[in-house]
Order: structure tokens, then sequence, then C-alpha cells
């Protein structure tokens, strides 16, 4: 009788143990027309394109209040130290002028943004990255880091402009 019931435990947890667990995915052999499996698997290209925080857009001037911006030729040192002041106070947590950080280094921007950008970028980024696409492609660069509205006049986002200018 305890062999009956041994042999019916065991055959009981051989049909349990076979029955479960994962399932072998077995290869489908394409029919006729078919692509094999492996052939319809494609690998994704890298892409090529260029970082929003390297992409030169000096056609673009934004979304905001600064239409139109003429910078002199010549630096004005006095506007740009006040700039650094503020940069310094307002900026640093974020944005450093030696390396990528938090947020892209300023550091040759004009060559890649028009001086409007940069002003409403400054003045008003909440909504360059919501209508401007390259703020939004930078916005997704740098992982959702949002840049905060700092509440500058536009006084004040002039002189940090007059600063980038030096960097």
């Amino acid at each position: 009788m305890k062999t009956i019931h041994r042999i019916a435990l065991l055959f009981t947890l051989g049909l349990l143990l076979s029955c479960g667990g994962k399932e072998e995915k077995k290869n489908k052999r394409p029919e006729l027309g078919e692509a094999p499996v492996e052939a319809v698997k494609k690998e994704v290209p890298k892409s090529t394109e260029v970082p929003a925080s390297k992409r030169i857009t000096l056609d673009n001037k934004g979304v905001g209040s600064i239409k139109n911006l003429a910078l002199n030729a010549t630096i004005d040192d006095a506007m740009a130290k006040r700039g650094e002041a503020i940069f310094k106070t307002n900026c640093t947590a974020c944005h450093k002028t030696t390396k990528r950080f938090i947020g892209p280094n300023p550091t040759g921007i004009l060559e890649r943004r028009s001086p409007e950008w940069v002003m409403n970028m400054i003045l008003d980024p909440k909504l360059m990255t919501e209508e401007d696409q390259c703020a939004k492609d930078l916005l997704v660069e740098f992982n959702g880091a949002a840049m905060s509205n700092q509440n500058l006049t536009e006084t004040q986002a002039r002189e940090i402009l007059e600063y980038f200018r030096t960097l």
C-alpha cells in the first residue's frame, strides 16, 4: 500500500514539474513568403544627431519678449562684471563655466545661440521649454532638469549675457 502511495506521489510531482515553469520558445519555421524571425529583428542604429547643447541655432530667437537685440562690437566690462556677480549668485547651483553640470555650460553660448534666445531663456525658461524646440531638446538632454525662473529684470539678464560674452 505504501508503495502505491509513493508511486502516486512521484507521478503527481512529476506531472506538476513537467507542466509548470517557463515555456521554452521554439523556433517556428517561416512559411512561404514569410521572413525568418531573426530577419525581422533589426538593430536600432545609434543616433548621430548633434546634442542640443552643441547644436548651432543662431537664427532662432526663441519665444518671449526679446525680439531684437544688437550687441556692441566691444564688451562693456562694467556690465559684464555685474553680470558675473548675478550669475555667481543665481546660476552656479546648476551651471558651471568650466564643465557640463546640471545645466549646460554657458561658455561659448553666443557661438551657438542668438542673443535674443539667451535673453528669452534667462527671462522666461518655462515658456521657452514649452514652446521652443531647442529649449525642449535641452530639457531632454539634461534629464528633465528644468531651469528655474530667477525673476530677473531685462537689465540683469542683459548683464549676464554680457558676462557670457567674456567666457
